[in-house]
């Protein structure tokens, strides 16, 4: 199925249009409308979709004819929306159908395969679900190339919010310049900006704070590109242009952890394996701070790293930000040997299964202090004969820090896509410094 529009506010105005994903990867098409049958016995492509009538010329303007986009994709079967209806029902064999993330495409399959609602989700195809992961999660060259334009996009977006950072500025003023730099580009964000004072929320897409001397600011923003693939880049940057101390000891952690993660990435290595080395180097880092105590190798067995880095070390990306997470993160991810950790951070890692040639993904580590869930644990007296609770209240203003690159892994081991993003001390107080 592909995506229709989606109203903002009335019929007439619509939030920005994005197909769906597999469909863009089968058929290409980015516009609203079309639905479409692969008949597995036959060979046989069919797209359904409507002309533009006379009507819809007035208001939109002259437009390539459905006929000649179907030709251009090879598709030599075109017909009218209305008619899958019959198809479908009359088809008598198996339908293979995607779980519908879209309340609209599950009451249109509701009517066309006379199924409840509690069933379409559970109706959609494993086996189809399976064929296309298997397909998308190796990706081609041509593939690379356009998400390697989209991070070098991605590149020029965190550069100019580094040179627009100031002390007094609204967040709101830096992600206008995000979006710009998307836009001049003819792209969009694959995904809302993070992009704020507050680094230790997760996903915050609240814009309003001032900047304030002093403090380190998080973006995690990414170019979608016109074929839609998807850049993901998180850099995290002192408001005045200088680190402190304080923070580039954390800041240096973080770094260290990035840069050993995609060290260690090549194919046949367990990608859960490197979250977990990972989080045991953060902790060896943060007892030489004297933050924690104790055998890091044990803490990090018993989940400790989750009260610094509750997110997991990264995921798949391609036409997806967190790529296919609508056909079921854990069957993208895992396998059915390999189960999901109930553990804080761990639980959340979206990738775990072992790397393979051609897969492209990001690397993603932090280190966030989190005043709610640091006062949480010591209420609980978690590990509190090994967390220094003291020493980490000078802790509760500093936010969080995120390091993010995106990696093709290759035939000899790993490839990180685009050109360098300014990442280290060094470089970022450079750029700043223009």
């Amino acid at each position: 199925m592909g995506n229709n529009e989606s109203p903002l506010n009335c019929t007439d105005n619509h939030y920005r249009y994005r197909q769906d994903s597999s469909f863009l990867y089968f058929f290409g098409l980015n516009h609203s409308g079309l639905n479409a049958i692969i008949d597995i016995d036959s060979g046989e492509e069919i797209l359904f979709g409507n002309e533009f009538s006379l009507e819809d010329i007035i208001w939109v303007g002259q437009q390539e004819t459905l006929g000649s986009k179907a030709a251009k994709i090879g598709i030599e079967d075109l017909r009218p929306s209305d008619k899958i209806s019959d198809l479908l029902k009359n088809v008598g064999r198996q339908i293979h159908f995607l779980p519908a993330y879209r309340h609209d495409n599950v009451l249109q399959l509701m009517e066309w395969l006379s199924l409840p609602a509690n069933e379409v989700k559970e109706g959609s195809s494993k086996e189809l679900i399976k064929a296309i992961i298997n397909l998308r999660s190796y990706k081609s060259d041509e593939e690379v190339a356009e998400m390697t334009y989209a991070v070098n996009i991605t590149k020029e977006m965190h550069v100019n919010a580094m040179k627009s950072i100031a002390a007094g500025k609204k967040e709101f003023e830096i992600v206008s310049e995000i979006y710009r730099t998307a836009k001049a580009h003819n792209c969009y964000l694959a995904y809302p900006a993070i992009f704020s004072i507050n680094g230790q929320t997760l996903h915050n897409h609240y814009h309003g704070n001032s900047m304030t001397d002093g403090r380190l600011v998080l973006n995690d923003s990414g170019a979608e590109n016109e074929m839609c693939y998807a850049g993901d880049i998180t850099r995290t940057i002192p408001v005045n242009g200088k680190f402190t101390a304080k923070q580039k000891e954390i800041y240096n952690i973080v770094l260290e952890m990035e840069e050993s993660s995609i060290d260690a990435l090549k194919s046949g290595v367990f990608y859960r394996d490197i979250h977990i080395n990972s989080n045991k180097l953060m902790l060896k880092r943060l007892k030489e701070l004297d933050l924690i105590s104790g055998d890091t190798d044990d803490l990090a067995e018993q989940g400790l790293g989750g009260l610094f880095m509750p997110h997991g070390l990264g995921h798949m990306i391609g036409l997806d930000v967190h790529d296919m997470e609508d056909l079921g993160e854990d069957l993208v991810g895992y396998t059915e040997e390999l189960k999901r950790s109930t553990q804080l951070g761990v639980k959340s890692l979206r990738l775990a299964k072992k790397l393979e040639e051609g897969f492209v993904l990001t690397v993603e580590p932090g280190i966030y202090f989190i005043p709610e869930l640091i006062q949480k644990w010591k209420e609980e007296k978690k590990f509190i004969n090994t967390i220094n609770y003291t020493k980490l209240e000078s802790y509760y203003d500093f936010g969080g820090i995120r390091i993010e690159d995106n990696i093709l892994i290759s035939e000899n081991g790993h490839r990180v896509l685009g050109d360098r993003i300014p990442k280290t001390v060094e470089e970022v107080e450079s750029v700043m410094s223009v």
